[in-house]
């Protein structure tokens, strides 16, 4: 592995597994299952397969959300898939989702199943679905919209950007840290601006623009990821500290972010989700844990 600040690419790439750094056992440039395994089926109309990275956090806290508000059709099974043991590589969860990252839905409350994969369009179907979280009106939709895709847009610069280089390469690397430090602070202040004059990303209510940006954003300015806080002084976006408490204070968030969580306390862990009860009678201790 060369590792002098000083590369020169070859004229065609070769693959070198030595060279991918914390996760070179699970990226590889060509896609489909390397194994055969079905996916378990629960009984609820909505199964999720998925793991409590910031992606996978928006769709249980939207799935949470939507069943604090009383639909009782969005209740739903969530598997744990272990993207670090290569989960996402059996053919079951390649049928659901092709790209192999999680999430990965199947909707079966339906005739046929429906597969729904990438975070934000299972957020949309959800919210179409059960016609919440997600404005009607088309000016109020379409600055939702704005949002969400502006996070999907985004979140590669923070998470394999900044994340990747200052946290898992396996050398550090002056050029590449300056850049997405520079863009992952750009991005801070886009979001402090825009909460400085709206209580909630995309206007006065709480949407799915939210249930999106807070799992990456929000998480960043807490200090749950990449051990970044003070290197990125996430204290001076004041904005964005306010939102994020405000989001993370709600119920469902702090259910959401516990289901499929294999980290942190292990009161704060729910690695599969099958019924409400799953939460069992500790649940105040578990939200506490899960802060």
């Amino acid at each position: 592995m060369n590792t002098s600040s000083e590369y020169t690419p070859p004229s065609v790439w070769t693959w070198n597994k030595a060279n991918g750094g914390r996760f070179a056992n699970i990226n590889r440039p060509i896609a489909g299952p390397t194994h055969d395994k079905d996916l378990p089926v629960g009984r609820h109309p909505l199964q999720l397969y998925s793991l409590a990275t910031p992606n996978g956090v928006k769709v249980t806290v939207m799935l949470e959300e939507l069943l604090a508000l009383g639909h009782s059709g969005a209740e739903y099974d969530a598997w744990l898939i272990r993207i670090g043991e290569g989960d996402q590589f059996g053919s079951g969860f390649v049928a659901v989702n092709p790209n192999s990252k999680i999430p990965a839905l199947l909707d079966r409350s339906g005739p046929k199943p429906v597969r729904v994969f990438e975070s934000g369009a299972i957020l949309v179907h959800l919210a179409e679905k059960f016609g919440a979280f997600l404005p009607t009106e088309a000016a109020a939709r379409a600055e939702c919209l704005s949002w969400l895709f502006l996070q999907m847009g985004s979140a590669p610069y923070l998470g394999g950007g900044f994340g990747h280089f200052y946290a898992y390469a396996p050398s550090k690397m002056e050029y590449p840290i300056d850049r997405f430090t520079m863009e992952v602070k750009r991005q801070l202040d886009v979001l402090d601006r825009r909460l400085a004059e709206s209580e909630y990303i995309a206007g006065p209510d709480y949407t799915i623009a939210d249930m999106a940006i807070w799992p990456w954003y929000g998480g960043l300015v807490k200090g749950w990821l990449y051990g970044a806080a003070e290197f990125l002084d996430v204290q001076s976006y004041r904005h964005v500290q306010r939102w994020a408490n405000q989001v993370g204070e709600r119920p469902a968030v702090k259910r959401g972010r516990m289901v499929n969580r294999v980290q942190g306390e292990p009161a704060s862990q729910l690695r599969e989700r099958h019924d409400a009860s799953d939460f069992d009678t500790r649940t105040e201790d578990r939200l506490q844990a899960a802060d």
